[in-house]
């Protein structure tokens, strides 16, 4: 689903672990779970090689993430996600999303569709 074009959707990545994506699921994959208070921003990434570096790179090797990663890819509507800037974290293949924790449920109710697992990586060996 992409949105109208009255009402544009852009597509966003987010790399996950275990955790995270369990919680996915068992909201029929509609949101992302409320922030841990240790986790005051959401960062979902423009790009999908940056969420499966990632996925890939990151949680697979992180405990809290099941040493597994997940990417998802899902639609916000683009009038809404406008309020927020792109951010460019190293080069300019490295952007995202700063979402305030306090933000997240309702950027959830501005993803346009399901969020879609589109990658599972698992450490090597």
């Amino acid at each position: 689903m992409e949105g109208s074009p009255r009402n544009p959707a852009v597509t966003l990545y987010r790399p996950v672990g275990q955790k995270e994506m369990d919680l996915i699921r068992e909201s029929g994959y509609s949101e992302f779970p409320p922030r841990l208070p240790f986790q005051p921003i959401f960062y979902p990434v423009c790009n999908e090689e940056y969420a499966a570096r990632i996925a890939r790179e990151w949680n697979t090797k992180d405990e809290a993430s099941g040493y597994v990663g997940y990417v998802t890819r899902f639609q916000v509507n683009a009038d809404y996600l406008r309020r927020y800037e792109v951010q460019t974290v190293g080069s300019t293949e490295l952007q995202e999303y700063w979402i305030p924790a306090e933000d997240l449920p309702e950027f959830n109710r501005n993803i346009v569709g399901q969020i879609e697992v589109i990658a599972e990586f698992r450490p090597e060996g």
